[in-house]
């Protein structure tokens, strides 16, 4: 297949273009090279003869057309999104912008671009979600694909109306479509501004690692080539104008995880004295939500995936991709906002 990526610069894009170009599909990488966007995350396969680069924002309708017609592709896995739940406290007009009107200009340049294609039956429209859309779960339960929408956040609900955009164009224009909600990624290439990266690294710096409130936080993690694995299995038989639930099977708290990556380090780069003695409880984030947890019984029912590793497995991977690649990971530590507290000068009451 020919596939469109948008946000294939980025965390999770660039882990699906790596592995479909693995996998001999073409790919056009859309990507409009925000902050958290790297070309050094897709350097491996930018000079595969399948691989084509468009610098173009999906909030661009021209561009948008231009590019469906030079390049017909079969399929649009549709990755780009402003994803940092702080950042979307302290600014949600991006957020806005980007998930919710780039998402309907992308429906309407696939739309037409298909309309135009005499409406082939293979073609699809895969959105990539994210489990947050539902909102927070006590203790117990797991999100399923009929979970009531209740999102808590602006990048939370500017998602979940990206996530309704999407099946109102399959439900009015017939678009052929399929949508997937994850838990939280994981893995190589991770931006430095989310948990796991921030711990490593400030950890390594010898720094405070901050963790929200009192780290009860509880997360259900996905290594990111598993999710990039599962997202081309659904694009290629999930079933049209279903949603597909992909969870990591990895619920733990975000303190038990921290002191996880503490462990890992005190055996990969010892120092004289424990990581997790330079663990620091912050000032909770506004609207935290609690838990996320996925049943991932469709994924593993009807298309018959499941993560290839468990978390421990990931995290080690994950650790020493990171003391591998001081080089990639310093190249970002001068881009807005990383190293800063974000989302914490919201006044929030319950």
């Amino acid at each position: 297949m020919k596939l469109l990526v948008t946000g294939g610069a980025g965390f999770i894009g660039s882990a699906v273009i790596r592995l479909a170009i693995a996998r001999s599909h073409e790919v056009i990488n859309l990507d409009a090279l925000t902050y958290a966007a790297c070309l050094e995350n897709v350097a491996d396969v930018a000079q595969n003869p399948t691989y084509v680069f468009e610098h173009a924002n999906i909030c661009d309708a021209d561009r948008l057309d231009m590019i469906f017609q030079t390049h017909a592709p079969d399929a649009v896995m549709h990755l780009a999104a402003e994803s940092h739940v702080d950042r979307s406290i302290d600014g949600p007009d991006a957020f806005i912008q980007t998930n919710v009107t780039g998402t309907y200009t992308l429906l309407q340049a696939a739309r037409k671009y298909w309309d135009a294609q005499g409406r082939p039956e293979g073609f699809r429209f895969h959105h990539i979600s994210t489990d947050e859309v539902y909102g927070s779960l006590g203790d117990s339960g797991q999100f399923t694909e009929d979970t009531p929408y209740a999102p808590n956040s602006p990048y939370s609900a500017s998602k979940a109306a990206s996530d309704h955009l999407v099946r109102a164009w399959g439900e009015t224009y017939g678009l052929p479509y399929v949508m997937t909600n994850c838990s939280n990624n994981y893995g190589p290439f991770h931006f430095p501004e989310k948990l796991i990266p921030v711990v490593i690294l400030n950890a390594l710096a010898g720094k405070d690692i901050p963790v929200y409130g009192a780290g009860e936080n509880v997360r259900d993690w996905l290594f990111v080539e598993d999710h990039a694995d599962a997202l081309l299995r659904v694009l290629s038989h999930g079933t049209v104008g279903r949603s597909y639930n992909i969870g990591g099977e990895n619920e733990v708290k975000n303190i038990d995880l921290v002191k996880m990556i503490c462990a890992i380090l005190d055996r990969l780069r010892p120092t004289d004295r424990p990581y997790c003695s330079q663990i620091r409880f912050v000032t909770d984030r506004p609207g935290h939500d609690l838990r996320y947890a996925i049943d991932p019984s469709r994924m593993r029912d009807e298309l018959n995936w499941r993560p290839s590793v468990t978390l421990q497995q990931g995290l080690e991977k994950t650790v020493q991709w990171y003391l591998d690649n001081e080089t990639w990971w310093r190249a970002l530590q001068s881009r807005d906002g990383v190293g800063k507290r974000l989302g914490a000068d919201t006044q929030h009451t319950d």
